[in-house]
């Protein structure tokens, strides 16, 4: 355990500019969550839920960061900044990982088996990314702020945009296909057009049967 923290606390160091000495360090709310979360994880791991649970509850009471207490997380951990984390059951996090506000890494599945991401070692995953699934992403993936990662990432790649896709992969530049103008780039759009062509074929049936019922002709 000693181990750990020594390796949490050095991270802070070697991934905050800000951070100058140990007394602020120790103020951090991303060092409070991860010591607390493994006190937490270690309760669960000895069959502790309830006493667990407890632990992590008041952690995201504290901190703002939400762990769940069975989540694995390996060395070198650090949240920099930290509110609104959230780091769901099942997922497993690598050595030195690093994650900024707003990060998710989050399920898509009811069914009580692994359904939240596993991260490699070094990866860091910018703020208000969405990594969701029991996905992988390799060891040294960047995470683009707000990206929405829904399939595995190779190792030593740059992954940005919604849905993500690989920019870079081993040090180059990856092709993309030709951009569409737009046209798949917004579902809820989409969904909104085709309601509004459902409710304007209902107001021209409306209207034919007000016309019939003037008429005396509307149907049975």
């Amino acid at each position: 355990m000693f181990d750990y923290f020594r390796a949490d606390w050095k991270a802070v160091f070697r991934n905050d500019p800000a951070a100058r000495n140990g007394f602020e360090v120790l103020t951090y709310a991303g060092l409070h969550a991860i010591v607390w979360h493994r006190f937490a994880h270690w309760l669960w791991k000895r069959n502790l839920k309830l006493a667990a649970r407890i632990v992590s509850q008041s952690n995201r009471f504290m901190t703002g960061i939400e762990i769940h207490p069975g989540a694995t997380i390996g060395k070198g951990f650090f949240i920099d900044h930290g509110m609104g984390v959230v780091i769901g059951e099942t997922a497993e996090v690598g050595d030195n990982c690093l994650l900024y506000h707003g990060v998710t890494l989050g399920g898509v599945s009811l069914e009580k088996k692994k359904r939240h991401p596993t991260l490699g070692n070094n990866v860091v995953i910018g703020a208000g990314a969405k990594v969701l699934g029991a996905i992988t992403l390799g060891d040294n993936v960047q995470v683009g702020a707000n990206t929405v990662v829904l399939k595995d990432v190779p190792p030593n790649s740059v992954v940005v945009g919604t849905p993500g896709r690989v920019v870079v992969q081993d040090g180059r530049r990856v092709e993309q296909p030709p951009l569409s103008h737009g046209r798949d780039l917004d579902p809820e759009g989409e969904m909104i057009k085709c309601m509004l062509h459902k409710i304007e074929n209902l107001e021209k049936r409306v209207h034919k049967m007000e016309e019939g019922d003037r008429d005396g002709t509307a149907p049975v």
